[in-house]
């Protein structure tokens, strides 16, 4: 393996690293994960979020539309995680059937260490 991580199987891979800034910036949420309600008020106040998710509610309406969609972020504690819960949330409220497999969402934040940006350190 060459260390880049493995997409997982989806009809519509959604990355939102450059799209999103990250709500990690509140301090205060830190040790959370966008399983929490705090969390996902940040994420969904984020410029371009809820466009975002209204975007991929109205795609995944489409008769052709996904049966799986992946949210990607740098660590998927926090936006990717937050996005996921949102956009089922809003299928739902679509009368939509949604199950969701959060697949970083446990793990240990995700930090960049100052000496080098290509480098990542998990910290907890």
């Amino acid at each position: 393996m060459d260390g880049c991580p493995v997409p997982p199987a989806a009809d519509r891979i959604e990355d939102v690293r450059d799209r999103l800034r990250a709500p990690a910036a509140a301090r205060d949420i830190l040790d959370l994960d966008g399983l929490n309600p705090r969390v996902q008020d940040i994420v969904l106040n984020t410029p371009g979020a809820r466009e975002l998710i209204a975007s991929l509610a109205d795609y995944a309406d489409l008769p052709a539309g996904p049966r799986r969609i992946a949210i990607a972020c740098a660590g998927g504690k926090h936006r990717a995680a937050g996005l996921t819960e949102l956009l089922a949330r809003a299928l739902r409220d679509r009368g939509r059937q949604v199950e969701v497999e959060h697949l970083h969402v446990h793990l240990p934040r995700v930090l960049k260490t100052p000496a080098t940006s290509s480098e990542q350190e998990t910290t907890r």
